[in-house]
């Protein structure tokens, strides 16, 4: 039964290690594209700015989309491919 329990906790430990590794996957592709994360924003604003207001996700994905690719101000339109 010993057996069984360490082959439960072994694998439990590599399960949340390749779910680790998939999250920060995630988060380096979405980043090359120019989508922020989101959650370690919120964290920011809260632990070194409390007394501002967040954007909303929707506010953040515009704001991150436009600093990736600027076009209002003339430097660059959009996707430059």
């Amino acid at each position: 039964m010993s057996k069984k329990r360490t082959y439960s906790a072994v694998s439990n430990r590599y399960f949340a290690a390749g779910k680790s590794v998939l999250l920060r996957a995630v988060q380096t592709a979405r980043l090359m594209v120019g989508v922020g994360d989101y959650q370690q924003y919120l964290e920011h604003m809260q632990s070194h700015h409390p007394d501002e207001t967040a954007m909303s996700d929707i506010e953040y994905f515009r704001y991150c989309q436009d600093s990736r690719y600027p076009g209002k101000d003339g430097s660059l339109k959009r996707c430059p491919c």
